[in-house]
């Protein structure tokens, strides 16, 4: 199913996110992952890979393994900032093949490994969007910051951005992590305000240990409420409580949303299906799911 489709058609939807191994060795190990995930009944999940495309390959199987091997709808990440034209035509008919409708388009981040060059022909993720509009079949996922996307100068120019990747064919974009609701609401506002129109997706981050946290905002910048630098102050030592600590942070960020009117949800689960099991446990009568 289209995940447009699906947002239009269910009120209330809970997805999440899995990454696939870095080695070929690994793969028997994630597709396990995956069948525990899928066993949580989410209404798609989603699979990334790294920088430059270095495993593609085997996130382009596991998103095989999602939907044709456990029957949940996937949505296969598609990077473009190490890409050419004929590699993303490749990769495009293979999900094809797959019977995979859904993609999240992404310009990607900068690849550590040397010797990969930038692409000549995708410079920003509405640039893919288009290619993957004009090949036809797929429904288009893409990526938000309610925070501001760190290289925008500034909230108008972040808007502008998200503008072309709606008129580029973009149906739903998914926000980035983010620990504060109201900065997720000021987000939603300015894009009302922006006219721009597309379903959005909040994507949560349950964080249940401290090395995770740091790494987190060392990256992204993501903002720390007061109320969560001080849940992992006292907790950060003691790893039982610090994971409790953090589902129940997740789960009280989901309810405060979805009480709020944001019905769509996206858990980065970062391959842990007991800690994404232990959020839906907690939301089974608020969203109807056992």
């Amino acid at each position: 199913m289209k995940i447009s489709k699906l947002l239009h058609d269910k009120e209330v939807t809970v997805s999440c996110e899995l990454f696939p191994p870095k080695q070929g060795t690994e793969l028997e190990k994630a597709k396990t992952v995956v069948r525990d995930m899928a066993a949580l009944k989410p209404d798609f999940m989603s699979v990334t890979y790294g920088a430059g495309g270095t495993n593609s390959l085997f996130a382009a199987e596991i998103a095989d393994e999602i939907q044709n091997g456990n029957g949940v709808t996937a949505l296969a990440h598609l990077t473009c900032i190490a890409a050419e034209r004929p590699q993303v035509l490749e990769t495009l008919g293979r999900l094809r093949q797959m019977g995979i409708e859904n993609i999240l388009a992404l310009r990607g981040d900068l690849p550590a490994a040397e010797g990969i060059s930038l692409s000549s022909c995708y410079h920003h993720a509405s640039d893919l969007m288009k290619e993957i509009r004009d090949f036809g079949g797929f429904c288009i996922g893409g990526a938000c910051y309610p925070e501001c996307h760190p290289e925008s100068k500034s909230f108008d120019e972040d808007l502008d951005s998200l503008k072309r990747k709606e008129e580029s064919g973009c149906d739903f974009l998914t926000t980035q992590m983010f620990f504060d609701n109201d900065i997720l609401y000021n987000f939603l506002y300015r894009l009302l305000r922006a006219e721009i129109r597309i379903p959005v997706i909040a994507g949560i981050m349950p964080v249940t240990n401290a090395k995770q946290i740091r790494r987190i905002t060392t990256l992204s910048g993501t903002l720390l409420p007061r109320r969560f630098r001080m849940i992992v102050d006292r907790f950060a030592d003691d790893p039982a409580s610090m994971k409790e600590a953090g589902i129940a942070y997740a789960t009280e960020q989901i309810i405060d949303l979805l009480a709020n009117g944001v019905n769509h949800v996206h858990i980065y689960t970062m391959n842990r299906p007991d800690i994404a099991g232990s959020i839906l446990k907690n939301l089974s009568c608020i969203i109807g799911k056992s």
